[in-house]
């Protein structure tokens, strides 16, 4: 092909953003070792990038597009038609032509990191990592290059892998606040809390920085200074009373069982940001922690409103309703949830428990019973399944059929005083005494144990809030 000397080198830098990481995409329109094959050609490419150089994006993508049909295979048109669909976000578009482009100069890092940001916007981490990988092993001094790759790690779910990549696009610009707070966050997300702080402490006025404030207490909590990371949040949240921010504080005070001061940042957090779930949530399950069932489990109900296909909230009201089922009236919504549900085996016991439990009205025994039924077949290794079941059978003075549900109910949960308790009495209806005597004095024994740990059932609910993204 005719050299006519054409070359753009010119870059331009558009920001990813991905979560909390905001990383810089490497581009040029043309950087290529291949020419233009006419000076009618070139012409024609200069003119395109003039009109879209003064904003003029539909005359350049026309433009382009004819000058591609009319001579397909030069990596400059290819490259820039490609980038100017990424500047219009029309990123499916611009694959296949990015694409086209990296093969036509497979030398080029540019050509690489930008088919590799186009793969990142769409979702298409694998891929992203691969042209990354191979625009850094070309040019391994390119630090948006490195950066992204960071990214792409990241959202494959790679922190470690992520942490090599984001490290040595630091070493090349030591001073990037951005590049440095994306490499503790990934530290912290690899497990290396210490790293994590060293990476942010060349940062300068930390104090006036809510995102660098809240990724302090995040790394304060890992290494289990719970005062310095309530304070490190609180102050991200004073800086920046985001939804987010606010949400960390109440959740951090919630994780070492300070209550109050949780109570409060949730009930600020929902009056601020009302259509915020997690908010919510965190509210209801802190009332929940502190045994106020009534309001935790109408929380739960009003959330389950919101979302009624969501089995968490559904099981959080299930939870509230066995322990308090005669003060809440959100329990029929649980009913509801488990009739439209019929092979959640949980909830389908929550359900059938709170229906039992009720004295303020006849129990519907038969769909309890039906909800029972459906709990065991769904899991027949749900202690609390059998159990209930063989409560209801006793409610129905059935006592000799309540002592196989009982039975398996504590082969596959021994340690549970009420359920030995209820077999000792089916055992004394049947009048057998001596069996009775064996399932009392188990149940006294693991009834001291239950008192032991009177906490656990509240700690395992606020798993539900700590796992919740």
């Amino acid at each position: 092909m005719a050299d006519c000397g054409l070359r753009r080198n010119r870059r331009f830098y558009g920001w990813l953003a991905v979560g909390f990481f905001y990383c810089v995409v490497d581009a040029s329109h043309a950087q290529s070792s291949q020419d233009i094959a006419s000076t009618a050609m070139e012409r024609e490419y200069q003119a395109a990038m003039a009109a879209q150089d003064r904003g003029d994006l539909d005359q350049a993508e026309s433009m382009l597009i004819a000058l591609r049909s009319r001579h397909p295979g030069f990596f400059a048109i290819d490259e820039s038609l490609g980038l100017l669909y990424v500047a219009r976000e029309k990123f499916a578009d611009a694959l296949p032509i990015l694409k086209t482009a990296a093969k036509e100069n497979p030398s080029s890092d540019v050509a690489h990191a930008n088919l590799g940001a186009d793969y990142l916007k769409l979702g298409k981490n694998k891929e992203a990592i691969r042209e990354f990988q191979l625009a850094a092993k070309l040019n391994p001094n390119e630090k948006e290059t490195l950066s992204n790759l960071g990214q792409a790690l990241t959202s494959s779910g790679l922190p470690a892998e992520a942490a090599k990549a984001f490290g040595k696009a630091v070493a090349l610009e030591p001073e990037n606040q951005d590049m440095r707070y994306n490499w503790a966050a990934v530290l912290l997300d690899s497990g290396n809390a210490d790293q994590a702080a060293q990476a942010l402490a060349p940062i300068q006025d930390v104090e006036t920085k809510p995102q660098i404030q809240a990724l302090l207490g995040e790394i304060a909590e890992k290494q289990g200074r719970f005062l310095d990371a309530v304070q490190y949040l609180q102050a991200a949240a004073k800086l920046d009373p985001s939804e987010a921010n606010i949400y960390l504080v109440g959740l951090e005070y919630l994780k070492h069982w300070t209550f109050d001061p949780a109570i409060q940042f949730f009930e600020y957090g929902v009056e601020r940001y009302p259509a915020s779930q997690r908010m919510l949530l965190g509210l209801g399950i802190t009332r929940y922690s502190k045994n106020q069932l009534p309001v935790a489990a109408s929380i739960f109900g009003q959330l389950l409103e919101t979302d009624p296909e969501n089995t968490t909230y559904a099981e959080l009201l299930g939870r509230s309703c066995i322990l308090m089922p005669d003060a809440i009236k959100e329990c029929e919504k649980l009913e509801h949830f488990a009739t439209a549900h019929p092979k959640n085996a949980a909830i389908d016991t929550y359900a059938a428990t709170s229906i039992m439990a009720r004295s303020s009205e006849a129990p519907n025994l038969t769909l309890a019973t039906r909800l029972l039924d459906e709990a065991i077949h769904a899991n027949p290794r749900l202690a609390e399944a059998h159990f209930q079941l063989g409560c209801l059978l006793q409610y129905q003075e059935r006592w000799r059929e309540s002592i196989a549900e009982l039975e398996a109910a504590i082969a596959l949960k021994p340690e549970s005083s009420k359920m030995h308790y209820h077999l000792a009495i089916a055992y004394v209806r049947t009048g057998n005494r001596e069996k009775a005597q064996e399932q009392f004095a188990l149940q006294k024994k693991y009834r001291q144990q239950e008192k032991d740990g009177i906490d656990a059932t509240f700690n395992e609910v606020q798993i539900f809030l700590v796992t919740t993204p």
